[in-house]
């Protein structure tokens, strides 16, 4: 019985190691973005910030809700 539990905890270990590899392998994606280019940091300021580059004219669409 003790081997059967084990095997099972080992299954959902690995499960859970495999979403862990992801994530991180998303996130070194996302430096190595980060320290190579620009446009990732562009990105990341546009979208997180709301900033926008000098001379550009931002306009915000609102849905209006019903």
């Amino acid at each position: 019985m003790a081997l059967l539990e084990k095997n099972n905890q080992i299954k959902v270990q690995k499960k859970i190691n495999s979403s862990l590899k992801k994530e991180n392998d998303a996130l070194i994606a996302e430096v190595n973005d980060l320290k190579k280019g620009t446009k990732a940091i562009e990105e990341r300021a546009r979208g997180e910030l709301g900033m926008i580059k000098k001379e550009e004219v931002f306009f915000q669409i609102i849905k209006k809700s019903k």
